[in-house]
Order: structure tokens, then sequence, then C-alpha cells
């Protein structure tokens, strides 16, 4: 490349500038230095070349034994594989003509594993022995034979919980309460069946695995017995358990109290409670009234001076007015006297029989407004969802319920304060009939 440039710079440089800046002996000597640089880096290129060329040589040649050592333990691990799966084979065989009945039995170890797992999953008694389950999941999932420390962990497993579920013990654990919040507390379990704290019922939570206080207890009835049974120290004692872990007193507690069956009425509901409340005490003041103007009228009976405390006290001073020796005046006046003294003895009678008439007249209305609103709900929503219709037949059968329980024992004190009444009446006409045979007599 420089040969050329000197040459294109000798034919188109002009003559004069030649002879000024360049003889002929330099451009040589310049030329002959560059050719000899050239050959130089040649050379050493050249060098290099080889020496690589070398190099890589070596490192092919040591790849090509490398590869066929390789091969060769390949074909060699290739033949132990081949003898291996023969023996492996063999070895199964072998393992399978001597287990003989022992597979299935394996299989049916590996089946009660799973049942006894799904069991325990739900038991009571895994709030006391928790982690059981791992045990035997590593058995019920592994397809390989069980060991014999595998097969004796569900053997003692399955013992402990037939053991366990029919034991009363007492064990401390930490529960959660109605709120969430948790808690250290003395449970007592009753076999599979109950579990109990601070004299209250609890439920086992499978998710969990922890024991939580049910946020409603059900009827006094069931948890006064819970109660305590919580405080017996010796001997036998009652308690209610659920045989179903858990239905029944899910049922119990789904139970609505007296409240709640009050609430359900609806407002004919209330004002039939109202109106049964006025009944009640209306008719326990008159039978008290009563009571206590029958003792004075006894009283009065026994004493010789009349009182105006009491209305035959009164009958009898009304007689004493009357100064002439007329039985027909002393008739028409002690029958005056006598028909003063009726409307106060009989006051309120006709109240209490309107009110005991009325309750289950509006238990009645509560009964057409209920199953109207059931016919709307079925109307509107269809019957696929009976608590769509619960609320209006729960209206129904409540305020006919409360009419009832209102109208019957007001017919009963109406009965008794009217056969009161009766009665001091009867006395009043007894007590002036003897006064008119007195003044026939003198």
């Amino acid at each position: 490349m420089k040969k050329l440039f000197l040459i294109f710079y000798l034919f188109f440089l002009p003559p004069t500038v030649f002879a000024e800046h360049l003889d002929l002996d330099q451009l040589l000597r310049q030329v002959k230095q560059s050719q000899g640089l050239e050959a130089k880096i040649n050379r050493t290129r050249e060098s290099r070349f080889l020496s690589a060329k070398n190099k890589q040589q070596a490192l092919l040649n040591s790849a090509l034994a490398s590869q066929a050592k390789q091969e060769r333990i390949s074909e060699q691990l290739k033949k132990r594989l081949d003898t291996n799966e023969a023996l492996l084979t063999q070895l199964e065989s072998e393992l399978k003509d001597r287990s003989g009945v022992l597979g299935e039995l394996f299989g049916v170890a590996r089946q009660a594993a799973g049942d006894l797992k799904a069991e325990l999953h739900n038991s009571l008694i895994s709030a006391q022995f928790p982690g059981r389950e791992e045990n035997l999941a590593t058995i019920s999932n592994s397809k390989a034979l069980p060991t014999i420390q595998q097969l004796e962990t569900l053997w003692f497993t399955l013992q402990q919980e037939m053991t366990e579920s029919g034991k009363v013990v007492y064990f401390n654990t930490q529960i959660e309460q109605a709120s969430g919040k948790p808690q250290n507390a003395k449970v007592i379990r009753i076999g599979t069946f109950n579990a109990l704290a601070n004299g209250e019922y609890l439920q086992y939570s499978a998710e969990t695995g922890k024991l939580t206080q049910l946020a409603r207890q059900p009827g006094d009835k069931y948890l006064n017995l819970a109660k305590e049974f919580s405080t017996a120290t010796t001997g036998p004692s009652a308690v209610g358990i659920d045989p179903t872990r858990g239905v029944i007193l899910s049922m119990l507690i789904q139970a609505p109290d007296t409240i709640e069956r009050i609430q359900q009425g609806g407002l004919i509901g209330y004002i039939i409670l109202v109106l049964g409340t006025i009944g009640f005490i209306y008719a326990l003041v008159r039978l008290v009234s009563l009571s206590l103007i029958g003792k004075k009228m006894k009283q009065q009976m026994l004493s010789a001076t009349a009182t105006e405390d009491n209305p035959l006290g009164r009958v009898f001073i009304a007689a004493e007015q009357d100064t002439s020796n007329n039985t027909e005046n002393l008739e028409l006046i002690l029958d005056e006297a006598i028909t003063r003294e009726i409307p106060f003895l009989e006051k309120g009678l006709s109240m209490i029989k309107l009110l005991a008439a009325v309750a289950p007249l509006l238990g009645l209305l509560g009964t057409v407004t209920g199953m109207i609103a059931t016919f709307q709900s079925i109307s509107l929503f269809g019957t696929g969802d009976p608590k769509l219709m619960a609320s209006g037949i729960s209206q129904a059968l409540v305020t006919t319920m409360l009419g009832l329980c209102v109208a019957i024992p007001l017919l009963f004190l109406h009965s008794l304060v009217s056969s009161r009444s009766r009665n001091l009446i009867q006395i009043l006409d007894e007590q002036t009939a003897g006064l008119i045979s007195k003044r026939v007599a003198k």
C-alpha cells in the first residue's frame, strides 16, 4: 500500500515540488526501510499463527481423548443400569412372591389410616391431642410398604381414639372466646360428645384445631346442667351430651328463646301482650279488693255495730235509719241499698271478659296478616327457599299462641272474680233477708 502511495506521489507531484522536498536517494532509503519493517511484521504474525495452530491441535487431541473416555464410562454405566434394572425386576418379583397376602394387608392398613385420618379431623379428642393426622397422612399417602413403626403408630392412634372416647377428662388448653380473643382455660371433655369450660359449652373447629366458645349458649335448662357438672367434685352428675357431635347442639342454639318468640309476633303480638298485662293486673286488683271487702263483711257479721267501710255495714246503717214498723218499706230500703252496692262489687267484670274475648281475635288477626306476608313471599320468590316464608309463618303462629295464652288465664280470672262478687252479693241478700225476718217477728 505504501508502494502504491509513493508511485502515485511521484506521478502526480509537480517536478518543482519534487526537487525541493525529496531527492531520489532519500526516497530509496525510505522504501527499503518500509520493506524490511513489513517483512518483520509478517514473520512475527506467521510464527504466532503457527504457535496457535499447534496449541489448537493439542486442545483438539485432548478433547477427542476426553470424549473417548466419557464414551467408555457411558457404556459402562449403561451396562450397569441394564444390570440394575434386571436385578430390580427380579427383586420386585421376589418381594411380591414373598409378601403374598401382606400386600393386601398393607393396602388395608393404608385405607384404615385414611379413614382414621378423616375421623380425627373432626374428632373432639384432637383438641387435647393435636398433630395426630400428620403421622397418618404419611401412611395413607405413601405408595411404599409401611414400616413396622408406622403400623404401630396406626395401632396406637386407633386404640387411643377408642380409649379416650369413653373418658371424661380435664385438660388445660387455649380456647377462643366468642369475641375471638384467646384464653387459657380448664376444659372438661366428655368423650367425643361435648366440651365445657367455665360452665359453658364449647365447639371444636376442625379448620383451626381449637375449641371455640359458643357465641350463643343453649337454654337455661342445659346451661345449668353444664354449670353444675363443672363444679361437681364427687358422685354422678347429670349433664346434657350431644351424641351427634354438634348437630343437636347447633339446633338448640338456633332455637329462639321467649323474647325472640315474642318479637316474631310483631306489632300485633305486642298489642296482645299489653292488653293481657292490663287485664291480668286489673283482675288481680279486683280479686284482692273483693277479698278485702269479704273479710270486712265477715267482721261486720260478727260485730253489733254497723260501720261504713264495707257494703254490709252500709246496708245495716240504711236499715237502722228506717224507724217505721212497715215491712214493705224496709224491703224497699234494703233493696235500694243493695242495688247501690252491686255495681261496685261487679265492677270490672265486663272489662276482663272483653279482654279475654279480644285477645284470641287479635291472635287471629295476626294469623291472617302473617299468612298474607307468607303468600307475598311465595309470589315474589317462589317456594325454593323456606327461610323467606319463615317470618310470615312465625308471625301467624306466634300471634295465635299469644292470643290463647292471654285469653285462657283471663277467662279463669274472670270466673274467679265473678264468683267472688256473687258470693258477696249473696251474703248481702242473706243478711237483708235476716233483717226483714227480725222485723216481721217483732
